[in-house]
């Protein structure tokens, strides 16, 4: 055996070798098993074999020990920047918090709150974060509420290098939005569009999806900010420019009572119901939360193929619930995963959704650990359209996630897929390959020093909240839209930490 240490983080190892552990992930004809003591063999970047230990020639064996080797996780709602809605967590109500742009913010004209610089290293910060929770695969999401208005090609150009230097497979596209809610001087919250701004935003969008057809790492994505910051006719244009260019869409929905509200006093519609009217509801469009949907509206995701992208640790943080998951799985509407938070772990996302799917039910029988499992692996590839990740076969690309089941505040163990979730979390991730290349190992990825990075990241999110009286109703200081959990106590430390 060699020791997994030796391979250079970030290559490919030479020639057909094989990864041994205690527990394997193997997807066959049929249907998904276990495989104890088993083998995953890969050659370039594909996997060419999965099960018991293999008899033919290898250039190196690597015994990852008591691990679990699986699929690594597909996350279709994969946090890109420094999670605002961290503070959020305690922080409300959303319009006197900064998270909807006061009439005066408007007037004084939005400005990008970071630099180019900062937004290209969020993004690399993220996507070192996804790996280092077994995440393999993303379609990336980040807040609009500290831009000048939507994204930009040149972010995402930035975006997609990162993707390819840290070794992420990406579902890409900058989001774009022909407006969004604004509190007025006494309180009112009101829509406001811009829709030659927004068509302008699904222009530059386009024109970055053609550039990346065809890449190996790096898929276009049509991206529209959240439905009630888009107009009819962005909707249709949007839609009709993913069929031209066969690429998916995601479009946040039925998520908000600000959005239902709007959408109510717009349309007269619930989100989906809106959209369904206009023909926009298909099998190319994700959908993350649900958790406000109506049973028509789920009726009619069904109908149309549209799939849910789910986010039970979000969701739950901010009080929301699907409801169900095994009402979705029913009604047969497929599931995939989001994690669309900090820490993008994708465990605890299945641990939480869960419980979240028990209590909805009232019913301990409601799911199993399987059942989570699958959806961030093989449904998030089924909602792509792509047979070949999210899962461990022979054929597939070799994007694989291995776990260390040997730590021990996961003891006494039991199966190892209920013993992970049971565990409720990422970090005893022990190694994420992606496309046969090693992108992370023991918490180090490939091309970024988390530890400077991470100091880096404090910095900049630091300097975001400095900045949040400007765009926060009536401008109150920094200390009364986030005050500390209890008083500070007088004294020279009694400046607000960033540790």
């Amino acid at each position: 055996m060699n020791s997994f240490d030796t391979i250079k983080l970030g290559a490919r190892p030479q020639g057909r070798w094989a990864l041994a552990g205690r527990w394997i992930v193997a997807d066959t004809p049929a249907g998904r098993h276990l495989v104890r003591d088993g083998e995953v063999v890969i050659e370039d970047d594909r996997v060419v074999h999965v099960g018991q230990p293999f008899n033919g020639d290898l250039s190196s064996r690597y015994d990852m020990g008591n691990a679990l080797i699986s699929p690594g996780f597909v996350d279709l709602d994969a946090l890109s920047d420094f999670d605002t809605t961290l503070l959020a967590f305690d922080n409300w109500p959303s319009e006197e918090k900064g998270r909807v742009w006061p009439r005066t913010y408007v007037e004084r004209g939005p400005y990008e709150m970071y630099s180019h610089e900062e937004l290209a290293f969020q993004k690399r910060f993220a996507f070192a974060q996804l790996l280092q929770n077994g995440i393999t695969s993303a379609a990336p999401i980040a807040s609009l509420f500290y831009r000048e208005w939507g994204e930009t090609v040149a972010e995402f150009d930035a975006a997609a290098a990162a993707a390819q230097d840290l070794g992420l497979r990406v579902w890409l596209g900058p989001a774009y939005r022909s407006g969004g809610m604004v509190v007025e001087s006494d309180g009112r919250m009101v829509a406001e569009f811009d829709e030659t701004r927004g068509l302008q935003g699904l222009e530059a969008a386009i024109e970055f999806a053609g550039k990346w057809q065809g890449h190996d790492l790096i898929s276009p994505l049509l991206a529209p900010d959240r439905v009630e910051t888009c107009t009819t006719k962005l909707l249709q244009r949007t839609m009709q420019a993913a069929g031209d260019l066969g690429c998916m869409v995601r479009l946040h929905m039925a998520q908000g009572m600000m959005e239902l509200n709007a959408s109510l006093a717009l349309h007269g519609k619930t989100t989906p119901q809106w959209l369904d009217g206009l023909g926009l509801l298909n099998d190319y469009l994700l959908a993350p939360h649900a958790t406000i949907a109506t049973d028509e509206d789920l009726r009619r995701y069904a109908d149309r193929g549209v799939s849910v992208v789910h986010c039970p640790l979000v969701s739950a943080r901010h009080g929301g619930m699907l409801r169900s998951f095994r009402k979705l799985r029913n009604m047969g509407i497929r599931i995939a995963m989001g994690t669309d938070t900090a820490p993008p772990d994708m465990v605890l996302n299945m641990a939480v959704g869960m419980m979240m799917c028990r209590m909805a039910d009232g019913d301990i029988t409601a799911c199993k650990s399987g059942d989570f499992f699958d959806a961030a692996t093989k449904g998030g590839a089924e909602a792509l359209g792509r047979n070949d990740i999210g899962v461990l076969r022979e054929g597939g690309k070799a994007d694989i996630a291995v776990f260390d089941l040997s730590d021990t505040a996961m003891a006494p163990s039991i199966d190892p897929i209920q013993t992970l979730i049971l565990g409720a979390s990422g970090r005893v991730t022990r190694a994420t390959i992606v496309d046969g290349r090693l992108a992370m190992r023991n918490g180090e990825v490939a091309g970024l020093n988390m530890v400077s990075a991470r100091k880096q990241a404090q910095d900049q999110f630091d300097g975001l909240i400095a900045k949040y009286p400007e765009r926060t109703a009536g401008h109150p200081p920094v200390s009364e839209i986030f005050p500390p959990t209890y008083p500070l106590m007088a004294g020279p430390r009694s400046a607000r930490s960033s540790s």
